[in-house]
């Protein structure tokens, strides 16, 4: 299944295949951002496993980095599966995800129906 735009609780969002190329550059996740901006999503909901595991190693930068590309071209990204492991072995990375959760830019979630709830009570 490629990746496909789908209206979720009246939002555009790209929903990335599990199975697609995974991120591991700025450049991966700015064509993300292209194609998802060209096709008029709002949301970008990125299966945690196609991240690169230094995303979650917030000592390399490289989620600041992708973080920020999101933020640039005002799409929210949303980080969407069981992130448990990468929890346990940081503090650093849980507090990022609580505050991240807390704002609209960023959201990390468990699967795609709590993104339908988060986006259903934010409009």
């Amino acid at each position: 299944m490629p990746d496909v735009l789908q209206e979720r609780a009246g939002v555009a969002v790209l929903v990335c295949d599990p199975a697609g190329p995974p991120v591991t550059t700025t450049q991966e996740a700015l064509d993300l951002i292209g194609g998802a901006a060209f096709g008029g999503a709002e949301v970008v909901a990125v299966p945690a496993d196609r991240l690169d595991p230094r995303f979650f190693s917030l000592g390399t930068r490289f989620a600041g980095e992708i973080m920020q590309k999101f933020v640039n071209y005002r799409l929210r990204l949303v980080v969407v599966g069981d992130i448990t492991r990468h929890l346990a072995d940081s503090v650093a990375l849980r507090a990022l995800v609580a505050e991240s959760n807390r704002h609209g830019h960023v959201w990390f979630l468990p699967d795609l129906a709590a993104l339908d709830a988060r986006l259903a009570a934010a409009t």
